[in-house]
């Protein structure tokens, strides 16, 4: 009886953390779309690099979502991995279109906070799942 009780709340902690970062990182990507339609038009090199980081940020949302449906914890793991190389492409177009002088540093200050945030949770994850 302890060991399925104690399977059942290892169940719902990992449920709990799928549904938080599936919300999280759609809202994520909801905030990529927005800052490439708002900040990524005004040249032909936003335009380029935009959609490096259109691409790269929502796919983090997508793969996240195929991770929570994993058949394996193999695949599990191949999918986090994914999420942890999205989420820093994402870091490298923002930080590119910085130091280009591309766009202003407020424009994307909160993007930076939550990929920042986003690769610690999920190399954490991906860590633990590798032991």
């Amino acid at each position: 009886m302890k060991i399925s009780k104690q399977i059942e709340n290892n169940m719902d902690t990992y449920s709990d953390f799928n549904t938080k970062y599936r919300e999280r990182t759609k809202r994520f990507a909801v905030e990529i779309v927005k800052f490439y339609s708002k900040q990524c038009k005004s040249s032909d090199e936003l335009r380029i690099l935009g959609k490096q980081l259109l691409r790269s940020g929502t796919s983090v949302a997508a793969n996240f979502r195929v991770f929570t449906r994993g058949r394996s914890e193999a695949e599990k793991f191949a999918k986090l991995c994914i999420v942890v190389e999205e989420v820093d492409e994402s870091q490298f177009w923002i930080e590119l279109m910085l130091e280009a002088d591309l766009i202003k540093p407020e424009s994307c200050k909160h993007l930076l906070t939550e990929i920042n945030e986003l690769v610690k949770i999920f190399t954490a994850t991906k860590s633990k799942m590798k032991r």
